[in-house]
């Protein structure tokens, strides 16, 4: 990376663009993508598309609720989140890549000590949105690249906060921005990973009647029938399927501790690699939840304080879809990367990301491939940072990848 392009990715560190799903404050997602056009255009890439989503396009029976409910409830919502498409060439076959500007909040601490970067989006995923512009910009000296072969670049918003690209990557898949091969610039320590998990999130939720701490058997203790399933859930459902997992996540019924809670919520996220798994956790999760009730009435209706819960329990809670029926990508051979980076072990269990929106695109190629790891750079945690030098790492793959590509006609 030379210095106008640390000087840029510094400029996308400053920018906060933590969507409307991840926070309440400033996002600047147009500021982004603008910065990042411009460095594009100055090797000679041109914008095919800058701009958001329609709202018709998101008001699906298959997009997440969060989203769907955001954009009936703030006409902004979607406006405020542009996603651009950069173009190098009109020739076919076309190379396409693939990476978000927006990312998680908090926002981190910037800085780069001339080893490091830190910062929200250093390594998930601005950092090696910057090394992929400059991966290109070297690609670009062959003349093959842009004459015989053309680049897209999905710069998208929308990856985040459980959007799981609906408004940002698909619609552009959709509208035909895309290739004989697909990258999506995601951490996988430059392996490239051929496959990609989806998720549904499942609420187990109660409702029921609150009640005074002075008379708690009186009302229902959403507390601890969510705790109790909680627990029994995490126990039946692990290992169902092997391709996904199972995360129990939040649990929320109050914050008081002079009250029982009559209502509340427990989440859980279930990936999976097929449609196949997906049906399987589906049927196990509502099995479970039945057997889980059946289980706490046994053990709680002969106790004064939760009577009325166990009693209750069947008929104040209920199982609710908040995100389901998303695509997953199988599996697949993409030859254009063998020899240039390993191949994800096959063992290792994948990720969810933007790709799954390559699922059945006829004659599409499409692997995740990027710099560094979620875990080890703290992406979406405290102290979130990229070696200068694996992002370096990523640009000369890139660019070997697309003039191999433009030497082979693709």
């Amino acid at each position: 990376m030379i210095a106008p392009d640390r000087a840029l990715l510094l400029e996308l560190l400053r920018t906060p663009t933590a969507g409307p799903l991840e926070t309440d404050g400033d996002v600047r997602l147009w500021d982004a993508v603008h910065a990042f056009a411009e460095a594009a255009q100055a090797f000679g890439m041109s914008t095919a598309h800058l701009g958001p989503a329609s709202p018709e396009s998101v008001l699906r029976a298959d997009v997440p609720a969060v989203v769907r409910e955001a954009v009936r409830r703030d006409p902004g919502f979607l406006e405020c989140q542009p996603s651009l498409v950069l173009r190098l060439g009109r020739a076919e076959p076309t190379v396409m890549f693939n990476v978000h500007l927006d990312t998680v909040a908090p926002v981190e601490p910037v800085g780069f000590d001339g080893v490091r970067f830190h910062g929200r989006g250093a390594i998930d995923a601005k950092g090696p949105a910057v090394a992929l512009l400059a991966g290109l910009r070297e690609a670009a000296r062959d003349p093959a690249v842009g004459r015989d072969v053309s680049v897209l670049v999905q710069a998208v918003s929308g990856e985040e906060g459980g959007a799981m690209g609906v408004f940002g990557t698909r619609p552009l898949v959709e509208a035909g921005f895309r290739g004989a091969l697909n990258v999506f610039c995601e951490p996988t320590g430059l392996r490239y990973l051929p496959r990609c998990t989806a998720a549904m999130t499942a609420a187990v939720v109660v409702r029921g009647e609150d009640a005074i701490d002075d008379e708690p058997h009186a009302g229902h203790n959403a507390t601890v029938l969510l705790g109790f399933l909680a627990q029994h859930l995490a126990s039946g459902l692990a290992g169902r399927v092997p391709d996904g997992r199972v995360c129990v996540a939040g649990l929320h019924t109050g914050r008081m501790h002079n009250r029982v809670y009559g209502s509340g919520e427990l989440l859980l996220n279930l990936s999976y690699g097929s449609a196949e798994s997906a049906a399987v956790l589906t049927a196990a999760l509502e099995v479970e939840l039945r057997e889980g009730l059946a289980a706490f009435a046994e053990r709680f209706r002969g106790v004064q304080p939760f009577h009325r819960t166990a009693v209750d329990a069947p008929a104040i809670t209920a199982l609710e879809w908040r995100k389901r029926g998303l695509p997953a990508l199988r599996d697949h051979d993409v030859p254009d990367l063998a020899g240039l980076v390993p191949p994800w072990p096959a063992d290792e269990p994948g990720f969810t990301c933007d790709a799954i929106w390559m699922t059945d695109v006829p004659g599409a190629r499409t692997a995740v491939l990027g710099p560094g790891s979620l875990e080890a750079n703290n992406a979406h945690a405290r102290g979130e940072h990229a070696h200068v030098e694996e992002l370096d790492r990523f640009s000369a793959v890139v660019r070997d990848l697309v003039t191999r590509f433009a030497r082979y006609g693709g």
